[in-house]
């Protein structure tokens, strides 16, 4: 039998020849230094990922606990400088003038915890706010019993400020936080890389702008009452944590738009590390800073997922005390990142309009014979 032919040229085809040359080149055209690039990156962001993880988490160590101390004025130095002596360096022990001044400190979250000394007996009272961490807690009760058995006294807890019951651990509020961070930067990306889309300019870039500022006040208002009317767990301040919401997703869209826009594909995996990698274990969700290496607890409240955490506790827990720092990096990502967009778009504008117009040949006209 005959070789079957090619319908256009008439040539005999071998079709094990085509399979062989068919699979060597999609090989070599599937397997690019570009693909390879990706690969290699998605390899270095999982290792960075557990590497930060277990580096924060693998070993939580008690480091300067803000302590308040009660007690008499001849015992209080003693008592503060005992505390502030201790291998490890646990604890940072202040001097309250009272027992209503240090509660207050522990409410406005001046201290984590307030040691009040019985100077008429031998059993002396901690007070602790587990909403702020329950973690830092139960470690600064640990610490206190520890003192206590080796000065022959007794200690009583008291936790002044506990997580709601609807919010079990206390762990409501990084929740909430992870999800709007999450959903912020998932939607800018999402919009850069959506059939349709073009190369951002100025005004494309303003557009997009809107819409996340559009997005983020939706996301806002449906994580409010998701954490409060549905599940309970974060009630009675709604309308406040619908604009803490809109600030969370804002800052981290317009951030993770900035660096889209500014550095491409590289842009996306710098978010991912920013706001994933190094942001979620230093926030303070799982351990609050005191508990944290000295690299995460320096970076935590200066990436939105810890700024974020921080204000929505503070705000439903201590009656809005100690969220300035925590507004400002929000709000510092959400403009600067905004400002950083339409800067960079502006830039690739006048890239494009400085390359050399490069115009695709017209294909060469064939001459048909006449008869």
């Amino acid at each position: 039998m005959n070789a079957p032919s090619s319908p256009s040229t008439g040539v005999p085809s071998s079709g094990s020849d085509d399979k062989s040359s068919g699979f060597a080149a999609e090989f070599k055209d599937a397997v690019t230094l570009r693909a390879f690039g990706l690969v290699l990156g998605g390899l270095l962001v999982q290792l960075a990922f557990v590497v930060s993880y277990v580096g924060a988490f693998h070993s939580p160590t008690p480091h300067r606990i803000p302590v308040a101390v009660v007690a008499p004025q001849q015992a209080s130095a003693k008592i503060v400088a005992q505390l502030d002596a201790l291998s490890g360096d646990p604890v940072d022990a202040t001097a309250a003038p009272s027992a209503e001044a240090a509660r207050r400190w522990v409410l406005t979250r001046k201290a984590d915890a307030a040691f009040l000394f019985d100077a008429t007996g031998a059993e002396d009272t901690l007070l602790v706010a587990s909403a702020g961490g329950p973690s830092v807690s139960q470690t600064a009760a640990q610490i206190a019993q520890k003192i206590e058995t080796a000065q022959k006294r007794r200690i009583t807890v008291t936790d002044i400020r506990p997580p709601n019951p609807g919010d079990g651990r206390g762990m409501t509020s990084f929740y909430l936080v992870l999800g709007w961070v999450i959903g912020g930067y998932l939607t800018a990306t999402i919009m850069g890389m959506a059939a349709g889309s073009r190369p951002a300019n100025r005004q494309r870039t303003l557009i997009r702008l809107g819409v996340l500022a559009l997005y983020a006040a939706v996301s806002g208002i449906a994580g409010a009452a998701v954490v409060g009317p549905v599940f309970d767990a974060l009630d009675g301040h709604f309308w406040a944590l619908s604009g803490i919401g809109a600030l969370v997703v804002l800052a981290s869209a317009a951030t993770a738009l900035a660096l889209q826009t500014l550095l491409g594909l590289l842009g996306t995996g710098l978010v991912i590390l920013l706001f994933v990698v190094l942001g979620n274990p230093s926030s303070g969700g799982v351990y609050p800073a005191p508990l944290l290496p000295s690299f995460w607890s320096a970076i935590g409240q200066i990436l939105p997922p810890g700024a974020g955490t921080t204000l929505v506790r503070n705000t439903v827990y201590f009656s809005g005390h100690a969220v300035t720092a925590a507004l400002w990096v929000l709000g510092a990502y959400a403009v600067g990142g905004a400002a950083l967009a339409w800067a960079a778009s502006w830039r690739n504008e006048l890239r494009r309009r400085a390359a050399p117009a490069t115009e695709p040949e017209a294909p060469a006209q064939q001459t048909l014979p006449t008869s």
